[in-house]
């Protein structure tokens, strides 16, 4: 018996913020097979990495099943963070090399649940340059941040 071919969710995610901290808003364009899905939403004072880091979050916890996912982030910081980094931090206690307090701790710990869920591939994009994806994450992530609350 085979398992049933299902495709990919392929989720582009995008964070935005007006100041850094700031008025924010994350973006999410997803597609699997023929089903498309978008999502964006904001914060009045938060910061552009909060914002890229809720983006994912929020596009996985928005999967009803285990699903094999490709993310697709123009942040280092999201996709080296919890493929490299956040080892040693939990090793840590939640601390960096140099012993501060892990930013955005409460958000990692989230998004490491969430990703647990799934089979994820973590990749990197250009920002700006033009990938369609992007793009259209980056205007739901600006949509979010302009109807923040």
């Amino acid at each position: 018996m085979t398992e049933s071919a299902t495709p990919a969710v392929v989720m582009y995610t995008d964070g935005a913020c007006k100041g850094n901290p700031g008025r924010g808003g994350w973006g999410v364009w997803m597609v699997c097979g023929p089903h498309e899905k978008e999502m964006w939403g904001g914060e009045l004072m938060t910061t552009n990495n909060r914002m890229e880091l809720t983006a994912v979050i929020q596009a996985l916890s928005s999967l009803k099943r285990r699903c094999k996912v490709v993310i697709y982030t123009d942040s280092e910081y999201v996709r080296k963070g919890i493929t490299e980094w956040i080892t040693g931090w939990k090793r840590r206690g939640w601390k960096t090399a140099d012993g501060k307090p892990v930013k955005n701790d409460d958000l990692w710990k989230t998004l490491e649940l969430q990703a647990a869920n799934h089979d994820v591939d973590w990749r990197w994009v250009r920002g700006h340059a033009g990938d369609p994806g992007n793009e259209r994450a980056d205007g739901l992530a600006n949509r979010g941040a302009a109807e923040a609350k």
